[in-house]
Formats: structure tokens, sequence, C-alpha cells
């Protein structure tokens, strides 16, 4: 079982979303992604606790 809050890489995240890697930057631009956290190097990971919150912030109510 994975911990909760395990840094999940910006590949990751993408396969795990399935859309491409160009469309998870331009929503972090807009402000739209999952928040995450950039390294002093320039990494950027994603807490997995955060990307389920902001699945589940997603979520469309039952018609």
């Amino acid at each position: 079982m994975a911990r909760k809050d395990e840094l999940l890489t910006v590949a990751e995240v993408i396969a795990e979303l399935r859309v491409a890697r160009a469309t998870f930057y331009r929503w972090r631009q807009l402000g739209k992604a999952p928040r995450s956290i950039k390294y002093p190097n320039g990494d950027v990971f994603i807490r997995r606790s955060e990307l389920e919150r902001w699945l589940s912030s997603h979520e469309e109510a039952a018609a």
C-alpha cells in the first residue's frame, strides 16, 4: 500500500491522469493543476494526497 503523502513525479501524474505533459504544464500555468512542490533544481512533485484531493474537487455530481 502506498503512503498517503508519497511524492509523485510529473511523469507519474500525467500517466495516471492520461494527459499530455504540455496539458499538465498549461494547467499549472493557469493555476488549475494540483498543488505541487518545486525543488530548487527545478524538479516538480505532487503529493498523492493533493492529487486525490484535486481529483475529488473535479468530480461531477450525479445527473
